[in-house]
């Protein structure tokens, strides 16, 4: 698959997604203080929040974060495995000036943060 390919298809089945489940799916694998950190939240408790049926809905801004968030983390983790995507989220990048891809996605750096994600699989292709 091309790199164009496997950036369509996480696009794709992230949109099917409703936020509430995307928000589960990355309260699950990162935690609810991750989460919240990366869309932009003070209170490490609202991802929790966002993700139940009648809980509140998160702003636009929280949602394309938590959006573009999922679509990184499936991209990452189907290729490298949980680990790895949760390592990525955390460290800090070189391919963002060493700030974490967790603060990169808080500042809307979507087009870096994509580029560090890609640097990522593109080692792992040609290693």
């Amino acid at each position: 698959m091309t790199d164009t390919t496997h950036v369509a298809t996480a696009h794709t089945r992230m949109i099917k997604l409703d936020v509430r489940e995307i928000t589960r799916r990355l309260n699950g694998s990162l935690g609810g203080t991750l989460v919240a950190s990366l869309s932009g939240s003070k209170d490490a408790k609202l991802p929790y929040r966002w993700a139940k049926v009648d809980g509140p809905a998160p702003k636009n801004e929280a949602m394309r974060r938590l959006q573009f968030a999922y679509e990184q983390w499936t991209r990452l983790a189907e290729a490298e495995g949980e680990h790895v995507a949760r390592a990525w989220f955390i460290g800090a990048n070189p391919w963002l000036e060493y700030d974490t891809p967790i603060t990169a996605i808080r500042e809307d750096r979507f087009k870096d943060a994509g580029k560090a994600v890609q640097a990522v699989l593109d080692d792992s292709f040609s290693g």
